[in-house]
């Protein structure tokens, strides 16, 4: 099957405003990736990373390389269009680079789309695939796979999170119907995180309960900008390797990069200076990973586990 790789064109300014171009990358993928996911084949694929564009920067650009060349869903773990998420900033920062593959991506907002009033910019660029722009939270199934999708901005005080709110009742009520062996789910803000910027949220752990409760597999976070791995815990960070939801942070999607501080329990992989998305192949009672790096950096990180 031949495979075509777009190159990035490179940043310029337009009329005082830092803007990004592409050298019309519809022609070679249709309708804006769309083409990519037109005959799947084997397992079905998950890419994921989060804190990804910003005109200023160009990691963003050398991520976008690598979805052109990856089939699957793309999962944007927010914080996409810096610094606000404005209508300006996702048309000219996030569209020309992750944008190609729009037709593909099931987004989630990250607390940077909240600088702009109510998510504004997100909802209308994404449309229906950011759900109902008073929530931000939904589902679907991915193979043989339930996907699930929530909003934690920002740090649930704008859409709230706790044991009794809409969010998390709608939660429990998605998990009852799902009659899939495999969920997965992710969002913005990780319950668990070592980086020294923004540390452990609390504020998830409802999240965390309703899925360790219904046997989710895999949560997966962005916000802070590095790459790190748990191993099966339990939602109070209790190792649980029987039972426990495996956590990644993929923050690397083009942002500047965070620094480590305090290590926490059961955190088994980390990098805090790669770019790059992590790969997850989805299999009917199982599933794999891979970091995959940006051009130019080495840092990889792969394996493989059963769902519960």
């Amino acid at each position: 099957m031949l495979r075509t790789l777009l190159i990035v064109g490179m940043s310029l300014t337009l009329a005082g405003c830092p803007t990004k171009s592409a050298e019309n990358p519809g022609a070679l993928f249709g309708d804006r990736g769309a083409s990519m996911e037109a005959t799947p084949f084997g397992p079905a694929i998950l890419i994921a990373a989060g804190d990804i564009a910003d005109c200023r920067s160009d990691g963003d650009e050398s991520s976008a390389i690598l979805l052109d060349s990856l089939r699957g869903t793309i999962a944007v773990l927010g914080d996409n269009a810096y610094p606000s998420g404005s209508d300006a900033n996702y048309e000219r920062c996030y569209d020309p680079t992750w944008g190609r593959q729009k037709a593909r991506t099931r987004p989630t907002p990250g607390n940077h789309e909240y600088r702009t009033a109510d998510a504004g910019g997100y909802f209308r660029y994404f449309g229906k695939a950011a759900g109902d722009p008073d929530k931000g939270w939904y589902s679907y199934d991915l193979g043989d796979w339930h996907i699930i999708v929530l909003n934690s901005n920002s740090n649930c005080e704008d859409i709230r999170c706790d044991a009794r709110s809409e969010q998390v009742k709608w939660l429990r009520d998605d998990l009852s119907r799902n009659k899939k062996l495999c969920t997965l789910a992710y969002w913005h803000h990780p319950r668990f995180n070592s980086g020294a910027r923004h540390g452990n949220s609390e504020e998830v752990i409802p999240f965390w309960r309703v899925l360790y409760e219904n046997g989710a597999d895999v949560v997966l976070n962005g916000h802070e900008h590095l790459y790190e791995r748990f191993a099966r815990q339990t939602p109070d960070g209790d190792a649980d390797p029987a039972r426990g939801i495996r956590q990644f942070t993929v923050g690397t999607g083009g942002r500047d990069k965070y620094r480590f501080g305090t290590i926490k329990p059961n955190s088994e992989v980390r990098a805090g200076d790669t770019g790059g998305v992590l790969r997850l192949e989805l299999h009917d009672d199982s599933y794999k990973w891979e970091f995959m790096p940006i051009a130019g950096e080495d840092f990889r990180d792969s394996g493989s586990e059963r769902c519960h």
